[in-house]
């Protein structure tokens, strides 16, 4: 991080850090998207070959290897595993509505 020796210096460093924030958060947009642009291809494929939408033992593999990389990042491992889930749980949620709209069920077993 920038030094910081007065209150305009301050301000600067303030500017260049959200600035910094910002393009991340875009970043961020754009992978989420990605993201969610490959697991309905997996929901179209699981739809169409009657897979369930939920696959509980690749949920687990996932969280245990994102708990490992938080750690690895010095970021609250905790708090990946929270989002991961809420990813997942939005995942699910789509697989079952594409799985619905072909003719499937829900059934998450």
């Amino acid at each position: 991080m920038q030094d910081v020796t007065d209150a305009g210096n301050a301000k600067q460093v303030l500017s260049e850090l959200r600035a910094s924030i910002d393009n991340i958060d875009a970043a961020l947009i754009h992978m989420l998207a990605e993201r969610f642009r490959c697991t309905k291809a997996v929901g179209h494929l699981k739809a169409t070959y009657g897979l369930p939408p939920a696959d509980p033992a690749r949920e687990q593999h996932q969280i245990a290897r994102l708990r490992r990389l938080a750690n690895e990042a010095n970021l609250d491992p905790d708090f990946a595993e929270k989002f991961l889930n809420f990813v997942i749980r939005e995942v699910i949620r789509h697989h079952e509505q594409i799985a619905a709209e072909n003719g499937g069920s829900d059934n998450k077993d």
